[in-house]
């Protein structure tokens, strides 16, 4: 079920482990990895410090995107839960000074979309 999920646009759990071994060079020395989800070819990561987003790009995916986003400059976000006959849950992100969400990611339901709102609480509201 994970790489169908993969396909129709669910993002599934990757290790603090795994991500730091792919992307430990966008990381800072006082930084760590928490929590991390991955999308066929894109990953968010959810550092101490940031919000990481890898935006694989084109047909070969040679092209990268690393955008990074600060908690200070999340405004708001929400988490949909999945129903009991939906596949996923749904994380938005507003960034400061815009009125649409500017992230919108899918979870599959093997994803814990209150850890995810857990994490993200930690760090914007502090």
């Amino acid at each position: 079920m994970g790489f169908f999920s993969g396909l129709i646009g669910n993002a599934a759990t990757v290790s603090p482990e795994q991500l730091t071994k792919d992307y430990g060079k966008l990381l800072l020395d006082t930084e760590r990895v928490e929590l991390g989800f991955k999308l066929i070819r894109d990953t968010f990561i959810f550092t101490n410090k940031r919000l990481i987003l890898i935006d694989k790009q084109g047909l070969t995916g040679s092209k990268t995107e690393y955008r990074s986003i600060s908690y200070k400059s999340i405004s708001r976000f929400s988490v949909e839960t999945a129903g009991t006959f939906e596949l996923d849950a749904e994380l938005k992100i507003w960034i400061s000074g815009e009125m649409q969400p500017s992230i919108k990611k899918q979870f599959s339901k093997s994803v814990d979309v209150y850890e995810v709102q857990k994490v993200l609480a930690h760090y914007v509201l502090n």
